[in-house]
């Protein structure tokens, strides 16, 4: 599978990931939620700066970090003691403080010519798929979340 990260522009995050300052993706929610144990080492991720349209670099993932049921304690010393790979601002901080956290870390990052991105209505902020060519104009499918699934 490759993944789509949508990347917050109002926090810099795709520039960031360009200049090596951060080398670790989140996602957090209340619950187990995309990418939660969807994501696993030596998979594509590709980025997208929000509100771009634009997808324009990827990385090889790493290393993964899947959390679930934690505690206020436990989430500061996570996000705490992957701060040097998060690179994140206190609003952030605050946003991913998450009872369930996914810490997608990744290397061989690399700018790519952009890519004009098919966005669909039923979109999330990462999105798993077979290959990027499906959410690319011009040769983008249908989307749907079947490829979020667990697997057995």
């Amino acid at each position: 599978m490759v993944h789509l990260v949508y990347c917050d522009d109002k926090e810099m995050v795709l520039e960031k990931i360009l200049n090596g300052s951060k080398t670790m993706i989140i996602r957090g929610a209340s619950g187990r939620k995309i990418p939660h144990s969807r994501v696993f080492q030596g998979e594509v991720l590709y980025f997208m700066k929000k509100g771009t349209g634009k997808i324009s670099a990827k990385a090889k993932v790493v290393n993964v970090q899947n959390y679930t049921k934690l505690t206020d304690d436990e989430i500061i010393k996570i996000l705490e003691a992957n701060q040097d790979k998060l690179s994140l601002s206190e609003k952030q901080k605050s946003r991913w403080h998450k009872k369930c956290l996914c810490l997608v870390e990744f290397s061989e990052v690399e700018e790519i010519k952009p890519l004009d991105f098919d966005h669909q209505g039923n979109m999330d902020d990462w999105l798993i798929i077979n290959k990027i060519e499906d959410v690319v104009i011009g040769t983008s499918i249908p989307f749907n979340y079947e490829n979020s699934r667990f697997k057995n």
